[in-house]
């Protein structure tokens, strides 16, 4: 079966990345488990991407040139694509062949739905003992919602994202962009490569149950253990950080945002010095960044003044003299003109970002 999949990888995969040679089925639609074959094959890894024929609903999302979804040109990036209808015996049966001659399987069906089909883990662990299968859901392969339909968003809402974020007597605020699907790819390629380790120490292939909730609840600080330990409930902040203070975005004399950070006290000394107030780092309060969220108002208040008073050239200037943390706020087109965003661009061989094609090079059809 081996001879049927292509010796010769398409697009920009790495072929002397850290894992060319290993080969992964790419079941998964939209994003959370493409994404993870994704980032698979920016490092080396030969994916083969395996469509309904109808095609993944990725490719009609967003922006699209010349017929084709821009979108798609991302998260299909060094893949080779193939359909098969998996509710088939045909179907089937191909993909059992091909599952003995990878590494990984990533897969994003509903819970049971594998297993109806005779494609569930074990009888792929079968025809291939040292397999890794990645299986992705909205909220696991068991407990009480594991039927229910969900994407990205509900795991945003059901995590405690939506509630602690947005101004702070607004609504709970969802991301523009699939958070909890880009989390839960990164969770996942990490999974995948200690499941890997593991079958390289011991022969054996593994099963990883990831849900879109459970990587979010990872990252989102120390609510839950505040909660349990203190009874603490965090509302909304706008853009202050219930952390640090000073921390939040100004809008400078010219029109443009700016966020300043000050986390660690030495650089909020700084900040309230070139803005004027030094007076405020010589209270015995000063040095707890606790105590400095309490005074979020002065703070605030004193930086925007002098924030307001300057052009941005003139304020990032300033912060850079001192030592102090700033960036402006961009957009896309102001992001991807910035210097440091496309020397990380060119060190990756793109022109456009890392591992994404541009138009007109290989890789990218019109």
């Amino acid at each position: 079966m081996t001879d049927t999949i292509p010796d010769q990888p398409l697009g920009h995969t790495a072929p002397d990345g850290a894992l060319a040679g290993l080969r992964v089925l790419d079941l998964g639609t939209v994003y959370a488990a493409p994404l993870c074959a994704m980032f698979l094959g920016d490092f080396g890894a030969e994916v083969i991407k395996v469509e309904h024929p109808t095609g993944d609903p990725a490719r009609t999302h967003g922006a699209s040139k010349a017929g084709q979804g821009l979108w798609w040109k991302v998260i299909a990036r060094n893949k080779r694509t193939m359909t098969l209808d998996l509710s088939t015996t045909t179907g089937q049966e191909l993909l059992l062949e091909l599952v003995e001659a990878v590494d990984v399987v990533i897969e994003n069906f509903r819970p049971g739905v594998m297993e109806r089909w005779g494609l569930g883990p074990e009888t792929m662990l079968e025809r291939n003992p040292g397999l890794v299968m990645l299986r992705v859901t909205g909220f696991g392969q068991t407990g009480p919602k594991a039927q229910q339909r969900a994407f990205g968003t509900l795991a945003e809402a059901m995590s405690g994202f939506a509630h602690m974020t947005g101004p702070k007597d607004g609504p709970p605020t969802l991301p523009p962009f699939g958070l909890a699907d880009g989390v839960a790819a990164l969770a996942g390629t990490s999974a995948t490569l200690m499941a890997l380790r593991h079958r390289d120490r011991t022969g054996a292939g593994q099963v990883i149950d990831l849900s879109l909730l459970e990587p979010l609840l990872a990252i989102l600080g120390p609510g839950p253990t505040a909660y349990d330990q203190l009874g603490v409930v965090p509302s909304r902040s706008g853009n202050r950080s219930t952390n640090n203070a000073p921390r939040n975005t100004y809008l400078t004399r010219d029109d443009r945002w700016v966020v300043v950070s000050a986390s660690a006290a030495s650089v909020a000394r700084r900040v309230m010095t070139l803005v004027g107030r030094p007076d405020f780092t010589e209270q015995p309060w000063f040095d707890s960044a606790r105590e400095r969220v309490l005074r979020a108002d002065v703070l605030d208040a004193a930086v925007a003044q002098w924030i307001k008073e300057r052009d941005l050239d003139t304020v990032e200037r300033e912060f850079a003299r001192v030592g102090a943390a700033l960036a402006p706020v961009y957009d896309v087109a102001q992001m991807m003109a910035d210097p440091q965003v496309r020397g990380s661009a060119d060190r990756s061989g793109s022109s456009v970002w890392p591992g994404v094609p541009a138009v007109g090079e290989p890789g990218f059809s019109e």
